[in-house]
Parts: structure tokens; C-alpha cells; sequence
């Protein structure tokens, strides 16, 4: 019996030394797998060490003092108009009652389907001298050209108001979600003491609301600080273009790594900025009691003028550029005889690098699910800090990456074979796809976590009871029962590749095209009409995410679904 009982023992201990073993793997794979996806942003890090006094001189005496201009100010309309825009709409759709608020309240979100630079060719073609505007404008009142003022779209200020048109449903999104979330209490509470709407809204609602708020503000921000083909078409010079032509401009590697790292700056101050907002937020709901918030009925000019502020972003941010694309794209739909290729191309390539996307997210999650270390987390969040890189900052931090390992490679293979070895990286595919997982693996990241922290514990420790492996249960248990998140993580990563147009343009092999490519090359070549079916087939793409938000906002809200309060 003593020898029995000392092999059970001895087994038991093996047993969980296997699992140690197997967890620890799973640990150290997903380190390994997030410092390869941060290689890129630790390479252009380390060239902060390196002296180019010369090249910095050079910039600075000229284009350096415009692109610090022109992106604060950038940052300055944007958010301001975002926030106007963003705050005033989700307060009216959420607490408000008026005609077409069940209409309104998700085609608020529709913006958020074209890209910046999609929306200022076509404002470009309608509002130009050569524009249908101008020229009905001339039609209509014989003037002629030089008789009358009109704003210029070209120039800063255009390029801030088409960003704030397709950027202000993040803050839209964020605060409609904080005004749905908030406790029917406090509002209640602030009517018995005598608040009107408007002074519960802004010593209520908008207090509560404020870090949420400011999560969207810095999502805005980001966006457009990373945003090329706007400013590029509208000819502002910026730090996103200024990388673009130090790098194919000047050729000089270490100059363009500085100068994203000068970029990369200004993201980390607002993502500081973002979580010192969170940390210092005081303000904190007292109750868990839910049911439909207080609906004030607006009637008369109210209701018109709600009616006015939600309906003006939509039609602007959507409605006008996407008929206008419409009917472009009717008009020279047939001229393209390569618009199938590119979207072959373009859907191929997204297909690819969202299933890739999604594969490491699931590696990455679990593993910290199974051990939850510093280590894992730290690792992690660090490899989700490509989304808040701009494309042309990846794009250059993986080129370098590539283009080092290739000559080691030649060297290698001349000592070797005594002639050149085949170029394995540099402009290829696994460079462009590899960029591609940098810039968006934490939206996939994000989207499995949130599905995994939904199962419980206890379903490991079933499985592990029942004798599967770490492998097993991820794919047997863990995913069917995460299939909606899964797919949402996909279509976001395979929609976002679809638009993305900076680390495309820079890092395409040759001969290669894609949608968003082909839309920005015709616009820049002020071929408007021919750019406008790649263009309307990305904001078709770009609609399946909105909707997917929008249903999960609805849903998310406690107490939407039964008019009981809950306890």
C-alpha cells in the first residue's frame, strides 16, 4: 500500500508539473509573440541615441516650425469641433424625444465609415472653383471667377473640418455610451431639487460623463494625428507628412525615425493624458439601479432645432459625400478595367491579416489568462500601443527592420554562396501584413480579452479536471463560446486594413495596388470621379463595424430591455 500511495504521489506531482510546464509555455510564447509585434516601435527608439545635428538643423530652419503649427492646431479644431458636435448630439438621442431620434441615433455613427482623405477628395470636387457649387454659384448670378469670396477647402481649415466630420462619432459614441450607463438616481435626485434639463445636463450628466468623454476626445486625436491623406491632399504639412518625404525626399532613415519619434511624443503625452483623466475621475455612481432614463419631450422650435444639430453632422459627414461618390461612381464605374483586381487585392489582403490578427490575439490573451504575471501584462500592453502609432510611423520602424535583416541575410549568403541572396523582407508581403498586425492587434486584442473575461474561471478548472490541455479548451470550449466576439474582432481588424492607406502606400511590393491606394492616387491626381468607386466600395466596407457598435451600445445599457428597475 506505502508503495501505491507513493506512485499516486509521485504521479499527482508530475501532473502538475506538466501543467506548470505548459502554462509557463503559454507565458513565455506570449511574451515572445508581443515583443516581435513591438520590434518596429523599439527600433525607431533606438534611434533617439543616434547624433544627426545637421539633417535637424536642416529641418528645423525650414519645414519643422509648420509641422508643429499645423498639427497643434489640427488637434485644436478637431477636438473642439468633435467635442461640440460629439457631446451635444449624444446628450439629445439619449435623453431627449423628438421626430427620427430611433433613425438618428446610429446614422450619427455612419461618418465614422469614411476615411478622412475619402471625404476631402469629394468635398474637393464639390466645393473647388471647377466645383458644382462654384460653378452654380457663377450660373446662377453671373458672376465670374475672382467676383465673390468663397472659403477655401484646400488649407488647414478645411482639412480640420473634414476631420471633425468623420472623427466626432468617437466622442459621440463614448458619451451617448456614458449618458446611456448613468443611474436613473441621480437624475431624479437633481429634478426633485429643482434642475431644469439643461442644468441637470451640465452639473449632472456631463460631470459623470467626463472621462468617457475624454477617452473618445483622445481616440479624435490620435486619429488625427495619424491621418496622411488629408493633410497630404489639402497640401498641409504635418509630421505624418513630414516622415513621407524626409524618408522618399531626403532618403534619410535615422532623420524620419527621429521625426516619428517626435510624433510618437505627442501620442504618449495624451495617452499619459488619458489615464491620468481616468485615475483623477471622482465621480462615481451611488446606485446599481436601472430602468429607461427621464425622456424630455422637445415640442416646437426645440424639437426642430434638435432635429437640425443631429441630422446637420449625418447629412454633411455622409449623406452629401456618400451621394456624391454614388454618382461618380456611376459615371466612370465602367472606365476601370482593374477595379475587380484591386478588389481582390484588397480583400485578400485584409482576409489574411484579420485571421492572423485574430490567431495572435487568442495566443496573447490566454496566455495571460492562464498566468496573469507583470510580465505577460506589461508585454502585452506594450504590443497595443500600434494602434496609437500613425501607419507611416509602423511602416517606417518595419522597413528598417526589414531592410537590416536583409542585408544580413546578403552577407550571410555572399560568404556563403559567393553571390546575392534573394530578398526575403523588403517590399514584400509578410513586411506589408506584418506592418498591418503592429498598427492593429490591439483591436483584435482588445475585443478577445473583453470576451474572454466574460467566461468564468471555473470552466478552466472543469476542462483541466476533465483532462484536456491548455490547446484543447482554448479551441473546444473557449471559442464556441465566443464566436460573436471573435467575428466582431475580425470584420474590425479586416475593415480597419481595408481603409488604411499610409503603411499601404509606403510599403506595397511592386506593381501592387489596393483600394484605398487607387482612390488617394487618382484624387491626388485630381482624377475625382475615377477615384470614386474604390472609394465608395471602402465606406460600404466601412459600414458593417458602425452597425455592429451601434447594436452593442443599444444592448449594453441595463434595464434597456425591461422597463423594471433591477436591483
Amino acid at each position: 500500500m506505502a508503495s501505491l500511495s507513493f506512485f499516486q504521489h509521485y504521479h499527482h506531482h508530475i501532473q502538475r508539473l506538466q501543467y506548470s510546464l505548459r502554462r509557463s509555455s503559454w507565458s513565455l510564447s506570449a511574451v515572445f509573440l508581443a515583443l516581435l509585434i513591438s520590434l518596429p516601435v523599439l527600433t525607431l527608439l533606438s534611434y533617439l541615441l543616434q547624433p544627426n545635428a545637421q539633417v535637424w538643423q536642416h529641418l528645423a530652419s525650414t519645414v519643422l516650425p509648420k509641422y508643429i503649427y499645423n498639427s497643434l492646431w489640427l488637434m485644436f479644431g478637431v477636438g473642439s469641433l468633435s467635442l461640440i458636435i460629439g457631446i451635444s448630439t449624444a446628450w439629445l438621442v439619449s435623453m431627449c424625444r423628438f421626430p427620427g431620434r430611433n433613425y438618428l441615433q446610429w446614422a450619427l455613427l455612419l461618418p465614422m465609415a469614411i476615411p478622412g482623405y475619402i471625404i476631402a477628395f469629394t468635398y474637393a470636387g464639390l466645393l473647388d472653383p471647377a466645383g458644382i457649387v462654384q460653378t452654380q454659384l457663377r450660373d446662377t448670378f453671373a458672376w465670374q471667377y475672382g467676383d465673390y469670396w468663397f472659403p477655401e477647402i484646400r488649407s488647414l481649415w478645411g482639412a480640420i473640418v473634414m476631420l471633425s466630420l468623420v472623427l466626432y462619432p468617437y466622442v459621440y459614441l463614448t458619451a451617448r455610451a456614458a449618458f446611456l450607463e448613468q443611474s436613473i438616481c441621480v437624475l431624479e435626485v437633481s429634478r426633485t431639487l429643482g434642475c431644469t434639463a439643461w442644468r441637470a445636463f451640465f452639473r449632472i450628466a456631463l460631470p459623470l460623463a467626463r472621462p468617457a468623454i475624454v477617452a473618445g476626445l483622445l481616440l479624435a486625436l490620435m486619429e488625427t494625428l495619424a491621418d496622411f491623406g488629408t493633410v497630404d491632399y489639402f497640401g498641409v504639412p504635418t509630421f505624418t507628412t513630414g516622415i513621407f518625404r524626409t524618408w522618399f525626399g531626403l532618403g534619410d532613415a535615422a532623420a524620419a525615425a527621429q521625426l516619428a519619434c517626435v510624433l510618437m511624443s505627442f501620442i504618449f503625452i495624451l495617452i499619459v493624458v488619458e489615464r491620468i483623466s481616468r485615475q483623477g475621475a471622482r465621480y462615481h455612481h451611488t446606485s446599481s439601479r436601472y430602468s429607461e432614463l427621464p425622456a424630455y419631450h422637445l415640442k416646437g422650435v426645440w424639437k426642430l432645432t434638435a432635429i437640425s444639430i443631429c441630422l446637420l453632422p449625418v447629412l454633411l459627414g455622409f449623406i452629401i459625400p456618400a451621394t456624391q461618390l454614388l454618382r461618380w461612381s456611376w459615371q466612370t464605374f465602367s472606365n476601370d478595367a482593374e477595379f475587380h483586381t484591386l478588389i481582390f487585392n484588397s480583400l485578400w489582403l485584409a482576409s489574411i491579416t484579420a485571421l492572423l490578427a485574430l490567431l495572435l490575439a487568442a495566443a496573447l490573451a490566454y496566455g495571460q489568462r492562464l498566468h496573469p504575471s507583470l510580465m505577460v501584462r506589461a508585454s502585452l500592453r506594450f504590443a497595443g500601443t500600434g494602434y496609437a502609432m500613425p501607419g507611416t510611423v509602423i511602416a517606417v520602424g518595419v522597413m528598417i527592420l526589414a531592410g537590416a535583416f536583409d542585408a544580413r541575410l546578403d552577407t550571410f549568403w555572399q560568404q556563403l554562396f559567393n553571390e546575392y541572396s534573394p530578398i526575403l523582407l523588403s517590399g514584400t508581403f509578410v513586411a506589408l501584413i506584418f506592418a498591418y498586425l503592429v498598427r492593429f492587434l490591439s483591436v483584435s486584442l482588445s475585443t478577445v480579452e473583453a470576451g474572454l473575461g466574460k467566461i468564468k474561471p471555473s470552466m478552466d478548472d472543469a476542462a483541466r479536471a476533465l483532462g484536456r490541455r491548455a490547446l484543447p479548451t482554448l479551441l473546444n470550449i473557449h471559442f464556441p463560446l465566443m464566436r460573436g466576439t471573435l467575428l466582431t474582432a475580425l470584420l474590425m481588424v479586416f475593415v480597419d486594413v481595408m481603409k488604411e492607406l499610409p503603411a499601404t502606400l509606403v510599403m506595397r511590393p511592386f506593381n501592387f495596388n489596393t483600394l484605398a491606394v487607387r482612390a488617394y492616387e487618382l484624387a491626388s491626381e485630381e482624377q475625382l470621379a475615377a477615384a470614386a468607386p474604390a472609394g465608395l466600395a471602402i465606406v460600404v466596407a466601412g459600414i458593417i463595424p458602425v452597425i455592429l457598435i451601434s447594436y452593442s451600445i443599444q444592448r449594453a445599457r441595463p434595464g434597456t430591455h425591461a422597463n423594471n428597475i433591477t436591483p
